[in-house]
């Protein structure tokens, strides 16, 4: 693990890592020939950049330099999608709309975790799990594991801007719709990873269980808003192309990385190291916010 390195400038490194990032995926792009698929050069793009991103996880000794990732990359394939030549035709009322509420999930996730960046010192718990088991082979597990996997599912759950920011349909009532469903996902998720922060600030509560607020009805509510926004931007594919339906492999992709992977982990790291945490877990959804189970006894 890296030495003891300033938080600011660990900050600078993280920064000047997606800078060279960007600048990979756009030499990456343009070496692509003329004429090329938009989403093939979105793929190229992708992988160059992980790539670059990769190599300074390696340098520095922490796959957490990717962890941005996620939250960065559709900030930049929206608009450059939206100004591709084939969307020309597309209104832009639905563009403008559709980029506005990427950036604003990807600013605001982006926020929430440089404020819980504790510097190149630390790495994900996960991340250590996987150095740990894995020993000599860490960085080849890292690289298909920790950065191309979670790349292909943000990929894959990009693939209905491409519909929505080139299709010439006009805009209409069910992209009201659709906004109303990813605007309400943003705000799920950035209300429960509030209620969170204050509940993890609070001395009182070390080592409890965060049950109130949107918590009492889901155990992971900022990951169900994660999983909506992903199904918000379905929607305005399926608004403005109707046989994009294809488009929602990715949505499914993540809907089931989360269920399927993301909770399992995190409850059973929550049963390791809190008693209480089984008869939560017998009372409150795992996802899909509900009204829980009356306490028993």
């Amino acid at each position: 693990m890296p030495r003891a390195i300033p938080r600011f400038r660990s900050f600078a490194l993280v920064t000047f890592a997606y800078v060279a990032a960007l600048a990979a995926a756009w030499a990456a792009a343009h070496a692509l020939a003329p004429g090329a698929h938009p989403l093939w050069i979105v793929a190229v793009a992708d992988g160059a950049a992980t790539v670059a991103v990769f190599a300074f996880s390696v340098a520095l000794d922490n796959s957490s330099v990717y962890d941005p990732y996620w939250s960065v990359a559709p900030i930049a394939i929206a608009p450059y999608l939206a100004c591709r030549p084939e969307a020309a035709s597309a209104p832009a009322g639905r563009q403008i709309l559709v980029c506005a509420l990427v950036s604003l999930w990807g600013l605001r996730l982006t926020w929430n975790w440089a404020r819980g960046f504790g510097g190149l010192p630390h790495e994900d718990w996960r991340y250590a799990n996987i150095r740990n088991k894995t020993g000599r082979f860490y960085w080849i597990a890292s690289f298909f594991g920790i950065h191309f996997f979670p790349t292909v599912l943000v990929y894959l759950g990009c693939l209905p801007l491409a519909a929505a920011l080139a299709s010439p349909r006009p805009l209409g009532p069910l992209d009201a719709l659709a906004a109303a469903v990813t605007l309400g996902a943003i705000a799920i998720e950035t209300i429960a990873d509030e209620q969170l922060l204050r509940f993890r600030r609070d001395p009182k509560n070390k080592g409890g269980i965060i049950d109130s607020g949107l918590w009492a009805y889901s155990r992971h509510p900022n990951y169900f808003g994660e999983v909506g926004f992903w199904w918000g931007l379905f929607l305005f594919a399926v608004v403005s192309q109707p046989g994009s339906l294809w488009t929602g492999l990715g949505a499914l992709a993540i809907t089931a990385l989360f269920t399927f992977a993301s909770i399992p982990m995190l409850d059973r790291r929550s049963l390791a190291s809190r008693p209480a945490y089984a008869a939560h877990m017998s009372r409150v959804s795992a996802l899909v916010p509900w009204f829980p189970r009356p306490r028993s006894g």
